[in-house]
């Protein structure tokens, strides 16, 4: 007896996103805290190289000071609960900040509902406000993604 293939089990269903997500930072600082254990401020190779010009260092001494290695992917190191880079509500390296920062919220780990409203909704108040992003940005910032 062959099994039965339900084709209703494998619709595909859109986004919660499909119609765009109000966003707009409000500069309260929360996201550059680690909730729970996750920690990591992954760098990209173009983050590595804009913060040490920001520091004006070359770009192997910023990585060998401020960063480690885990799985294959570059971050930075020694951060604990906050990043070293906030001061108050406020990043000190703002024009140089790394992507992982300029993407928040739209996180591929951030981007079901259930993550969404449970990670995101309820800790950060930039959601719901400001402009609309639509789809097509909201993928594009998602490929930005520094681990993938």
């Amino acid at each position: 007896m062959q099994p039965v293939f339900r084709y209703d089990f494998y619709v595909m269903t859109k986004p919660f996103w499909d119609e765009g997500i109000r966003f707009q930072c409000q500069g309260t600082g929360r996201c550059c805290t680690a909730r729970g254990t996750y920690g990591y401020v992954y760098l990209t190779l173009a983050d590595r190289r804009r913060l040490a010009k920001h520091f004006k260092i070359p770009t192997v001494s910023f990585t060998k000071k401020h960063c480690t290695k885990t799985n294959g992917h570059f971050h930075l190191k020694d951060f604990k609960r906050t990043c070293d880079y906030l001061k108050g509500t406020g990043c000190t390296v703002y024009d140089a900040r790394p992507t992982q920062c300029r993407t928040w919220p739209f996180w591929p780990e951030n981007m079901n509902a259930r993550a969404w409203n449970h990670d995101v909704v309820s800790f950060c108040p930039g959601v719901g406000k400001g402009r609309l992003y639509t789809k097509a940005e909201i993928q594009k910032l998602l490929k930005q993604d520094p681990v993938s």
